[in-house]
């Protein structure tokens, strides 16, 4: 059997015939032509040059022609004249009648602004200047992208509104529960609890979960919507004032002797005994400090991301019932049994300011969110409005029946307040409006006397905390409808709620910053400026920038070093200085020292010496 004979290593392999030769690969920069037909944008697939598309280079036969493998891909650009100038149409054809973005009312943009364009720039250096113009143009853009982003948002206000010639205060809750949702009436309900009142309660931030506290030791804390038990304990002394600290984790109780902190879950975490005798609590939220008022008659601020007490103020006025925080600026107001409030903050040893309110002792203090009005009711049954802008004047005054024993800002202006077992709330033209004293706006009847008033945030709803226990009412157009998911956000997870309070705390703004003004801190103290130059010519006996500094003239040969400059610098401002001085002395009148004589031991005439 014959068998083929194997290829040596020095005979080639035949080809395989089958195979089909081998083809040069394409590569789209080297064919020369783009059809429209059958050819992509992008790859060309044609041989022939289109000319349009890639101009072609001057004919030069001493330009040696570059290597196909060095040259990089690059995609046909269109030409200029083949692009559309007109304006652009949509889908179906027809042009925009309204092209470009839409316009921004002005009154809407100005709501967000927050730098004062009618004060000029002040006359600086150019580059200070130009910082100054771009801040101001940011500002611009941001306050316009606000303004166009505001119809997004899904809520509007709400607002109750009677008939030809009906008083809104006749309509009962009652009647407002049947007419709303079934969501929105959910949110109206009475806790029937007479036996551990009166009570005290407070909403979260969020505005989701509710804290009371009775008289008689009841502490309890649940989400009112849905209506869920956190906790409820009996700390068995009685509660005079409940807060919820930065978030609805810890809760803080004033207690007969101490303040006493509390977890969720109805854990005691902290007794503060240097806080004794707590009467009334507030929290600043921005600066993690807890504002406590005792009989005593000391304002003692705590902060709770570090546990020390900051500042303790003794405001000589007796024992403190009544208290209130300010929104705007954090400032806490005190009302005094001589009639008058006064401004407190925890860098100042003295009140911020006082003002004269009532003829009698102040019952209740309220501030409105924006921090511009101010309401107030005294034991001569007035209730007044002042305005912290300028001057602090009443701009209007009411006299009540039985006075006002508590008083209630909501988020847009509303005022409620208890007289008794009744609530009145009156209402303005908007939120930047104070509250028409004239007519209330509504009108309810508890089954108790009211001991606590608070709007609850993001919800048109005011809980009230009597002798007979905790009611809920609707009160249609006190909240703000839409809420900023980064900072106050009810449906927020314990994740996100972890996260914000990392976040809270690194922008935690310090306690020295508190001040009538907060706009003040961006502004250049004139006074202290001038007063500090005029001690610093004194010091020096010359203006040091009456005169422009010196600046060397350029020279040759190497003469310009900076070295040199400096140096020639330093011998002008040298020689300069010399003469100032040499001047200042020569125009201060010489003191002409008497020579007094030498005596051996102290004599009594020596008293009448000058």
């Amino acid at each position: 059997m014959e068998t083929a004979p194997k290829p040596s290593k020095d005979v080639p392999p035949k080809k395989n015939r089958l195979k089909a030769k081998r083809k040069k690969p394409r590569r789209y920069w080297d064919e020369e032509t783009l059809t429209a037909a059958g050819a992509s944008p992008g790859l060309p697939r044609n041989k022939k040059r289109n000319r349009e598309l890639r101009p072609q280079r001057p004919k030069n036969t001493n330009i040696a022609k570059k290597s196909r493998i060095s040259r990089k891909p690059q995609l046909p650009k269109k030409p200029r004249e083949g692009r559309n100038l007109e304006p652009q149409r949509s889908v179906s054809g027809a042009q925009d009648p309204f092209p470009g973005p839409a316009p921004v009312p002005v009154e809407a943009a100005r709501k967000f602004r927050r730098i004062d364009k009618s004060k000029k720039l002040p006359h600086s250096k150019s580059k200070t200047r130009s910082r100054l113009e771009v801040a101001e143009a940011e500002e611009e853009e941001i306050s316009i992208k606000a303004a166009r982003s505001e119809l997004l948002l899904a809520e509007e206000p709400g607002f109750l509104e009677g008939e030809d010639g009906e008083d809104t205060a006749k309509i009962c809750q009652a009647d407002i529960v049947e007419a709303v949702d079934i969501a929105s009436a959910a949110k109206h309900f009475d806790l029937n609890l007479r036996q551990f009142g009166p009570y005290r309660l407070n909403y979260s931030p969020t505005g989701r979960h509710l804290a009371f506290g009775g008289h008689r030791g009841h502490v309890a804390a649940l989400d009112w919507v849905t209506k869920r038990l956190m906790c409820e304990i009996n700390v068995m002394e009685a509660v005079r004032d409940i807060r919820f600290l930065h978030s609805e984790a810890l809760l803080a109780v004033a207690q007969n002797r101490w303040l006493h902190i509390y977890d969720n879950q109805g854990i005691e975490l902290h007794c503060i005994r240097r806080c004794d005798r707590v009467t009334r609590l507030e929290f600043l939220p921005f600066h993690f400090l807890l504002a406590t008022a005792s009989e005593t008659g000391f304002l003692t601020y705590l902060d709770v991301s570090v546990g020390k007490i900051m500042a303790a103020l003794n405001a000589r006025a007796g024992r403190l019932d009544v208290m209130t925080k300010n929104p705007y600026n954090a400032v806490i107001h005190l009302g005094h049994s001589n009639g008058t409030v006064s401004l407190w903050s925890p860098a100042m040893k003295e009140p911020l300011a006082k003002i004269l309110c009532h003829r009698g002792g102040v019952r209740a203090v309220a501030v409105d969110s924006t921090g511009t009005y101010m309401a107030t009711s005294g034991l001569d049954h007035q209730l007044k409005i002042f305005d912290l802008r300028g001057m602090f004047q009443p701009l209007s005054a009411r006299t009540l029946p039985q006075g006002a024993g508590h008083l209630a800002f909501s988020q847009r202006g509303l005022l409620a307040a208890g007289m008794g077992d009744v609530v009145n709330i009156w209402a303005g033209q908007g939120k930047a409006s104070p509250p028409s004293l004239e007519q209330p706006y509504l009108t309810h009847r508890l089954s108790g006397h009211v001991h606590g008033l608070q709007f609850c945030p993001f919800e048109d709803v005011l809980g009230v905390g009597h002798s007979g226990g905790i009611t809920s009412m609707l009160v249609p157009g006190a909240a703000e409808p839409n809420f900023d998911g980064l900072e106050s956000n009810p449906y927020r997870s314990q994740k996100q709620r972890q996260e914000w309070e990392v976040k809270a705390l690194l922008e935690k703004v310090p306690a020295e910053l508190i001040c009538l003004d907060p706009r003040a801190l961006a502004e250049v103290d004139v006074i202290s400026l001038e007063q500090e130059k005029k001690e610093r010519i004194e010091r020096l006996g010359y203006d040091p920038e009456a005169k422009a500094p010196f600046q060397p003239k350029p020279k040759q040969k190497g003469r310009s070093s900076t070295a040199s400059l400096v140096k020639r610098k330093r011998k002008v401002m040298d020689k300069e200085h010399r003469d100032k001085v040499r001047q200042s002395l020569e125009q201060q009148p010489q003191k002409q020292e008497k020579a007094k004589l030498p005596r051996a031991r102290p004599s009594a005439l020596d008293r009448f010496v000058r």
